[in-house]
């Protein structure tokens, strides 16, 4: 369960309130640090995906393959 206006470090709990000011700075910017790896973590799959999507095609397209072998001329 979630404690409004509490916050646990190391096991710890501690009431926001109770915090510095560059402490409380602190905790906002772990909160964005933690957003923008989230953001990039999530940029990373779609780029792997689009990745592997472009392995394949460069594999399904090498010569020799069914996909590219052209019919035979009668």
């Amino acid at each position: 369960m979630v404690k409004t206006g509490i916050i646990t470090i190391d096991n710890q709990e501690y009431p926001l309130e109770s915090l510095s000011e560059v402490a409380k700075q602190q905790l906002t910017n772990l909160r964005i640090v933690d957003q923008e790896i989230a953001r990039l973590q999530t940029q990373l799959g779609i780029a792997q995906t689009a990745r592997a999507v472009y392995a394949n095609g460069v594999k399904s397209n090498l010569p020799g393959t069914p996909a590219t072998e052209s019919p035979a001329a009668d």
